[in-house]
C-alpha cells in the first residue's frame, strides 16, 4: 500500500534553513508527480510546491518561490524540500501527497517552527 514518511522537521531560527524528506513506498514512484503542503495551527492546509514525476518542471506557492526548492531521487524514492531564510509564518506542519486515480494519499506530517 501507499505509504508517504516525512521526516526532517524541527525548530529554527528566522532567516535559517532545513531540509524535509519524504520516503515514498508502495507505488511506481518515478511514474507520479509529487507536492508539498502544509497547514499552520488554525488555518487551512495549502499547496507549497510541486514536482513533475521526472523533476524536469516545478513550481511553487508564492509566498515561498525563491525560498524553498522542491527536488527529488527517483533512485531513492524520496522528494525533499529544502527551505531557506525561513520566516516565522513558515512554521506549520508539512505534508507531502500523492495523486494517483482521482485519490489523494498524505504523509503524517513533520513538524516545522520557526522561532528565536
Amino acid at each position: 500500500q501507499v505509504q508517504l514518511v516525512e521526516s526532517g522537521g524541527g525548530l529554527v531560527q528566522p532567516g535559517g534553513s532545513v531540509r524535509l524528506s519524504c520516503a515514498a513506498s508502495g507505488f511506481y514512484f518515478s511514474r507520479y508527480a509529487m507536492r508539498w503542503y502544509r497547514q499552520a495551527p488554525g488555518k487551512e492546509r495549502e499547496f507549497v510546491a510541486l514536482i513533475t514525476n521526472t523533476g524536469g518542471s516545478t513550481d511553487y506557492a508564492d509566498s515561498v518561490k525563491d525560498r524553498f526548492t522542491i527536488s527529488r531521487d527517483n533512485a531513492k524514492n524520496t522528494v525533499y524540500l529544502q527551505m531557506n531564510s525561513l520566516k516565522p509564518e513558515d512554521t506549520a506542519v508539512y505534508y507531502c501527497k500523492l495523486s494517483r486515480d482521482g485519490y489523494a494519499y498524505w504523509g503524517q506530517g513533520t513538524q516545522v517552527t520557526v522561532s528565536s
